[in-house]
């Protein structure tokens, strides 16, 4: 578990990991709370308005939980207290060929604790999780422009190019660009 400081409150930046359905469901519960909110804050994260909170809870119930359960995808919580309010995922599943290569998916932070270097902490940690996972490769994309496009590019990360009108926003029917980064990790 890594720790942050942020604000009044410590940030603790742990695994997702679960031993009961009560745990599961309390987790979901607040990380749909965390995509409900940076959805319709406007973020380009793959779902568009109208978005309901039972949306939010369903993705991570039926999407992402039954894949960490499988072992195909690690996910980082940030919690302020006991209240998560960031997460980011490893998607460790790629063909045989690409075994040393892992996608970095929805980095998110709740608009009410941003700035206070949550991001910056799951990606660090992130990083760490994949060189675990003998991965050597990341890639990601985002909206280019966006504070993400940014934040990556501090940590490392290389801009491979930009497609136009790659997908909706969240709030509007405009098609957004998304900007292509990789990075290649130490062994």
């Amino acid at each position: 578990m890594s720790r942050a400081t942020g604000g009044a409150a410590e940030v603790r930046i742990e695994e997702w990991r679960a031993d009961d359905d009560a745990t599961v469901e309390r987790d979901v519960e607040m990380l749909g709370a965390v995509l409900h909110a940076v959805v319709h804050g406007g973020a380009g994260v793959s779902f568009i308005v109208p978005f309901t909170p039972g949306d939010a809870r369903a993705f991570w119930r039926e999407t992402v939980w039954p894949r960490v359960v499988a072992g195909t995808r690690r996910v980082l919580l940030a919690r302020r207290d006991e209240r998560i309010v960031g997460t980011v995922q490893l998607d460790l599943q790629t063909p045989p060929n690409q075994a040393h290569r892992a996608e970095v998916l929805k980095l998110l932070v709740h608009p009410d604790a941003r700035r206070l270097g949550i991001a910056r902490a799951l990606m660090v940690r992130l990083e760490g999780l994949a060189r675990s996972e003998g991965r050597t490769l990341l890639t990601l994309d985002t909206v280019t422009g966006a504070a993400g496009e940014r934040l990556y590019l501090s940590l490392g990360y290389v801009r491979v190019g930009v497609i136009p009108g790659y997908a909706r926003g969240s709030l509007t029917p405009a098609l957004e660009a998304a900007t292509f980064l990789y990075k290649t990790l130490d062994a």
